[in-house]
């Protein structure tokens, strides 16, 4: 953690199985960051991992990541912002120190939920249908929730099953009480 964090800045991961809603729910608590006047940035982790291969031993290439993540997080900070947004998966309470390292602010860690037919529904409509795309994505959203379900990483959980996006954006805020 930064011990000279004088703008009291503060980190929030939206962690979740895949097709839960974690990058749509994360833009739309940035939007409201933004309608509040609140310095912040949003960050899809997928993205700060995205490159081939992954060394062996890191399948999601999370060392990348947080590399990625470290100077990054250092730059929105350094230029003002108050509120870091992630959108990403952490399976296990090494990787949250290893984030929460990263980021160099406090960080809250929010579980999205949904019912898994809800997911597949919202995969299938993602995803071409027959492809091994959308199967692994299938495939790996019951793998994950249950690897989430055991690794208890998250200080709150929010269902995305209803509602509308903007409401359960509200909800996270809400209980990261950042609002």
């Amino acid at each position: 953690m930064h011990a000279d964090n004088p703008r009291n800045a503060r980190a929030l991961l939206i962690n979740g199985t895949v097709g839960v809603g974690k990058t749509t729910v994360a833009e739309a608590v940035g939007g409201l960051l933004a309608d509040a006047g609140v310095p912040h940035a949003v960050l899809d982790l997928d993205w700060l991992s995205n490159s081939w291969p992954a060394p062996p031993g890191d399948r999601f290439n999370f060392g990348m990541l947080l590399r990625n993540l470290r100077s990054i997080a250092g730059h929105y900070l350094d230029a003002g912002a108050r509120r870091l947004v992630l959108a990403g998966v952490i399976e296990g309470q090494d990787e949250r120190k290893e984030l929460a390292d990263a980021v160099g602010v406090d960080l809250t860690v929010c579980r999205l939920r949904a019912e898994l037919p809800v997911i597949h529904h919202r995969l299938t409509h993602r995803h071409n249908i027959g492809t091994q795309a959308l199967q692994w994505h299938l495939n790996r959203s019951g793998e994950l929730d249950g690897i989430l379900d055991q690794a208890a990483v998250d200080d709150f959980t929010i269902d995305t099953g209803a509602g509308s996006v903007t409401d359960i954006a509200l909800s996270v805020i809400r209980a990261a009480r950042w609002q």
